[in-house]
């Protein structure tokens, strides 16, 4: 890789083999870099490939900003914790942890205590996100001073289920978040259920709202009007299907989008399944749409 540009003694903007512009991190890289010149890999902690359009120039800008101690604790957490390996296509969601991190740290250092809203929701609904978030906490604690509480795993697991989306705040995920709890609290509520969010069938049901919000941010809902398939869903399960579009009206009050009717129709099929004891599985893969379509990892 060449330099084009040294933005500090930790980042420098270079040009990959292929001739795409990426973001290196790594501490010293930007000091032994000349521009123009050959980057030593060995000085390369991580490679950031700006994707859908961002402007490599000014993500670097912004990395360059961040204190370089927080962001080298950063960068290399989020390998140590598995969360990313050397390479990753989302510089934003470094930039945000760093951001937090660095917060974070001035207020243990003041003393200033933070009770995160939502903890409960956050362990249960993004078990994951807040696995790895303890597993990044613990990568980030060996590296700073003062050492991070353990409720800051709520933060940084926010921060991970965030960078699925186009935003750039944490609004729209603790939007996704109450939503999330809401429309089970109605599944609860219609169907006299005790539904647990460990069970399989509602960790199925949350793992495909939280693809349903991607593709309403993405403006990419699973269009046509009552296709083969969700009529089909429709007629087997009338009452899911009922309680599907109370939680499409859920969705439209708290976020202004009303839902496609084929999004009803997999609503109403993951409410069937949470509301009856057996489901043929060949029938429920069938039905199912695949739960990746307009992610954005």
């Amino acid at each position: 890789m060449k330099a084009l540009r040294v933005l500090n003694n930790n980042v420098v903007l270079a040009r990959d083999d292929n001739g795409q512009e990426v973001i290196l991190t790594g501490r010293g890289i930007g000091f032994s870099s000349r521009q123009g010149k050959p980057v030593d890999p060995a000085l390369i902690v991580r490679v950031f490939v700006p994707a859908d359009g961002r402007d490599p120039d000014h993500l670097s800008e912004v990395l360059a900003l961040i204190d370089e101690e927080i962001l080298r604790a950063v960068v290399i957490a989020l390998d140590e914790s598995g969360i990313e390996g050397r390479e990753s296509t989302r510089p934003t969601l470094a930039i945000a942890l760093a951001d937090h991190v660095a917060g974070a740290l001035d207020r243990a250092a003041r003393g200033v205590v933070v009770e995160y809203p939502l903890r409960a929701e956050v362990q249960a609904l993004y078990a994951t996100e807040y696995a790895q978030a303890q597993r990044l906490l613990a990568a980030i604690n060996e590296r700073v001073d003062p050492r991070l509480e353990p409720p800051e795993a709520i933060a940084l697991a926010l921060h991970l289920v965030n960078a699925g989306f186009a935003t750039g705040d944490l609004s729209f995920t603790y939007t996704m978040t109450g939503v999330i709890h809401q429309m089970l609290a109605v599944v609860r509520e219609r169907h006299g259920l005790s539904v647990s969010q460990e069970s399989m069938s509602a960790a199925r049901f949350i793992t495909h709202v939280r693809y349903l919000f991607v593709r309403i941010q993405q403006h990419r809902q699973l269009k046509g009007h009552e296709s083969t398939i969700g009529q089909g869903i429709r007629r087997h399960y009338p009452e899911a299907t009922r309680t599907a579009q109370q939680l499409a009206t859920v969705v439209e009050l708290r976020l202004g989008t009303r839902l496609s009717e084929d999004e009803v129709s997999y609503l109403a099929l993951h409410v069937a399944r949470m509301t009856t004891e057996t489901e043929p599985e060949a029938q429920a893969q069938a039905l199912v749409p695949p739960e990746g379509h307009g992610a954005t990892g």
